[in-house]
């Protein structure tokens, strides 16, 4: 118990702060406990201040956001559908843990470098999760796939995983008991969700009825998603991972029962080669038309089902935006929660259905894209 104590202590949280540059400017904890902004604080190295911020948005939306259509278009879609599927379980399930056991994030002494994530629990660390869900599933996916040399794998993945729990620690948003509960949860996860996630693939790739039943069980994990004492943007959080995850499956089943998608000419495992200048070109291309279409598509389909479900309800979408978050605004919960999925399951659906079709009109496909069954 003692050793628990110690690892969930933000004493231990300010220790970690202070080796990497980190000092409270102000004297008393009455002070600090008030003053949470920048001029609280001193950092004496920059160039590890902006390391860390960049190793915890490799857990953030903005990541996702380019990390997944960029592994689509340009890498191995058999691959990102496994890797995808095994980083929406685990956030599940990473996110509903932390609704229901409820520790706060570290107090005094520890600074809060960052307010992005205060009114979220802390316990277990999601970022840390993610750590291993995203590189190691990565890693083990490709294992079989690609030839390449495993430690050169490993050694990759284990630093972008001690990159993003450092930087964790460092921002002062989770003890260190947080960052190592989150890691052994994942850990203990990927065991069973590695055959798991191939079995489901193969099974939502085929089955005719799979829409249907991605689409019910989405809903009702996000219906049913553990409630908090306090309202937390936790929920809506998951809410964007699960429908992104459903839209991305729902375009790869389109794929497939089509007849767009065949069996690949050659067997794994792949070489893998350094792209020529005209694919680099395609890849910049992709990569800019694709963002921009989904940017677009975000955007519209924000405003358009925000709307569409507020005149649904009957009421203002000025009074639902302008409303108090909290678990007894039930309309707006409704609103935003609907528009979330409705809004990413569609970008989901675009950046492996309609985007990489009209990448096939123009010309600058990723020649592969339609054989990775």
């Amino acid at each position: 118990m003692e050793t628990i104590e110690y690892l969930k202590s933000p004493e231990l949280v300010y220790k970690v702060q202070t080796f990497f540059g980190i000092k409270r400017v102000d004297s008393t904890k009455q002070a600090s406990i008030e003053k949470t902004d920048k001029e609280s604080f001193t950092i004496a190295s920059k160039f590890l201040h902006y390391f860390f911020l960049f190793g915890t948005e490799l857990g953030d939306e903005l990541f996702y956001s380019m990390f997944i259509p960029f592994w689509f278009w340009n890498i191995d879609g058999y691959v990102g559908r496994r890797v995808v599927l095994a980083w929406a379980i685990v956030m599940y399930t990473g996110q509903g843990i932390k609704d229901i056991v409820r520790w706060p994030r570290p107090g005094y002494p520890a600074v809060r470098v960052q307010q992005k994530w205060a009114l979220e629990y802390g316990m277990p660390s999601t970022h840390a999760m993610v750590g291993v869900s995203i590189p190691f599933s990565v890693l083990l996916f490709t294992l079989n796939r690609y030839k390449y040399t495993t430690e050169i794998g490993l050694t990759f993945a284990v630093l972008w995983c001690l990159l993003i729990c450092v930087s964790r620690v460092y921002l002062g948003m989770h003890t260190v008991l947080d960052i190592l509960a989150g890691l052994a949860l994942a850990i203990i996860l990927m065991f069973p969700l590695v055959p798991c996630v191939n079995y489901l693939d193969n099974y939502f790739l085929t089955n005719p009825m799979s829409p249907i039943l991605i689409l019910m069980s989405s809903i009702l994990m996000i219906v049913y998603y553990p409630n908090s004492e306090k309202w937390t943007p936790t929920r809506g959080d998951t809410t964007m991972i699960i429908s992104v995850t459903v839209g991305l499956h729902i375009g790869a089943w389109l794929n497939y029962q089509t007849g767009n998608m065949s069996v690949a000419e050659l067997s794994p495992p792949y070489e893998i080669y350094w792209p020529s200048q005209y694919m680099c070109l395609c890849i910049i291309m992709r990569m800019i038309l694709g963002l921009a279409i989904i940017a677009l598509v975000l955007t519209t389909c924000k405003r358009v089902s925000y709307n569409w479900l507020c005149a649904l309800l009957g009421q203002n979408p000025d009074n639902i935006k302008n409303s108090e978050n909290s678990l007894d605004n039930k309309h707006k919960t409704f609103v935003e929660l609907s528009c979330k999925f409705i809004s990413c399951a569609i970008v989901g659906l675009h950046i492996v259905y309609f985007i990489p079709l009209l990448f096939r009109s123009l010309g600058i496909e990723r020649p592969t894209f339609y054989t990775e069954i």
